[in-house]
């Protein structure tokens, strides 16, 4: 063979080989994607929102009186009575707060010398009271002596009736006015007695040592401490909140649900709590309220909600690590099914007004418009539109069309 056609053959063959690889790798490959099966199974939709724990019955220890309450986590004064957060308490017998009388208030510098000048007046009507009351008695014993002189000159009949009543009078006449006047200074001894107390300043009184001055109040209910309201010693009005006593073992959760998922809530229906640190328990609704209001959520969105109540089914064995007014997840049961043909959510996509999405078909993706029914945030029911071991595209994006070629990813 020439040389020359060998040179030709050579070059033919390096052509070719150079277009067939050029041809392989302008060749469309199919596009990994991720796929599920469409399969029928159970579903369930649930309205899920966070929860919290709550005591259903709390008892909120009040101040009586007005004054002032020692420190209730220290000991109040007596062996055995310093509180704190989840300590026992029996009804009518553990005391959970001590008050003692409020100390006088400061006096500012003209009203003490008003005060003062008061005090003075005082001393001196005593004064001149107490003299009185000494012209009295002298007056009252002078008329007791005419008065025994004319019963001596009476059994003589030696002086006349009325002179004998006007003497008498003279002493039942004495007698009282010096009756009125010891009142009258007994009167202004206790004014000065008050304006004397008013004088009184604030860091001249030492604390009460005797415990009976004080107003111990006692534990309404039994339980534990859940909460101290008022853990220093400070001055309160009458009515102040101190101590929060409640059971914590009578539990229930109350969540606030959107008011368009608890229209579609009844009572009694089932629900999973989770989300608390431990494993999932099972309870139930109790109460729906009939009124809703309006929350601000954490974006900054008004949403009207529903208050829900729950109460536990399972044991409280499996619960009893929880406490007041703790954090939990609630997922409460809408609707349920055991057998109905479920797709993932994340295939579908919305096609003018109704669902759609990519069926997989001889490696190649067909656009399905399906009818969806019921759905959770996972999976959705499939009423019309797909047969049950056909696989979907999930997460379809923007480079995937019908008759797309297609891979397993």
């Amino acid at each position: 063979m020439p040389a020359n056609w060998t040179k030709r053959i050579i070059g033919i063959v390096i052509v070719s080989a150079i277009a067939a690889l050029l041809a392989w790798f302008a060749w469309p490959r199919p596009l990994a994607v991720d796929l599920a099966t469409v399969a029928r199974g159970p579903l369930e939709v649930t309205a899920d929102d966070d929860g919290r724990t709550n005591v259903r019955h709390i008892y909120t220890v009040s101040a009586p009186v007005g004054g002032k309450v020692l420190r209730i986590s220290h000991p109040m004064g007596m062996k055995g009575s310093s509180l704190h957060v989840g300590d026992q308490v029996t009804a009518n017998e553990t005391v959970v707060a001590l008050m003692q009388p409020t100390p006088p208030s400061f006096i500012d510098v003209r009203s003490r010398d008003q005060l003062e000048a008061e005090v003075i007046a005082a001393d001196a009507s005593i004064q001149q009271q107490a003299a009185e009351i000494r012209r009295l008695e002298a007056a009252l014993d002078f008329a007791r002596t005419e008065f025994q002189r004319a019963q001596a000159l009476a059994r003589t009949q030696t002086i006349s009736t009325q002179a004998f009543d006007k003497a008498r009078f003279e002493v039942a006449s004495n007698e009282a006015a010096l009756a009125s006047a010891k009142a009258q200074l007994d009167f202004r001894r206790n004014m000065r007695t008050s304006l004397a107390a008013r004088l009184i300043d604030p860091s001249n009184v030492a604390a009460p040592t005797d415990p009976a001055c004080c107003v111990r109040v006692l534990a309404p209910a039994s339980g534990r401490i859940l909460k101290i309201v008022q853990d220093n010693e400070t001055v309160v009005p009458p009515g102040a909140p101190l101590v929060d006593i409640g059971d914590p073992n009578d539990l229930e959760i109350v969540c606030d649900l959107l008011s368009t998922d608890a229209v579609q809530i009844k009572v009694g229906a089932p629900v999973r709590i989770d989300g608390w640190g431990g494993p999932a328990v099972r309870g139930k609704v109790v109460r729906v309220d009939p009124a809703g209001f309006l929350k601000v959520s954490a974006l900054g969105i008004e949403e009207q909600r529903v208050r829900v109540t729950i109460d536990f089914v399972d044991p409280p064995e499996l619960w009893s690590r929880l406490g007041h007014d703790y954090r939990v997840i609630v997922r409460v049961t809408i609707w349920s099914a055991d057998d109905v043909l479920t797709v993932p959510v994340s295939a579908l996509f919305r096609k003018g007004e109704d669902w759609a999405l990519f069926a997989v078909e001889d490696g190649r993706v067909r656009l399905t418009s399906v009818k969806i029914g019921h759905r959770n945030n996972r999976m959705a029911e499939v009423l019309e539109g797909l047969a049950a071991g056909r696989q979907v595209v999930l997460h379809p994006s923007d480079k995937i069309s019908d008759g797309v070629r297609v891979a397993q990813r």
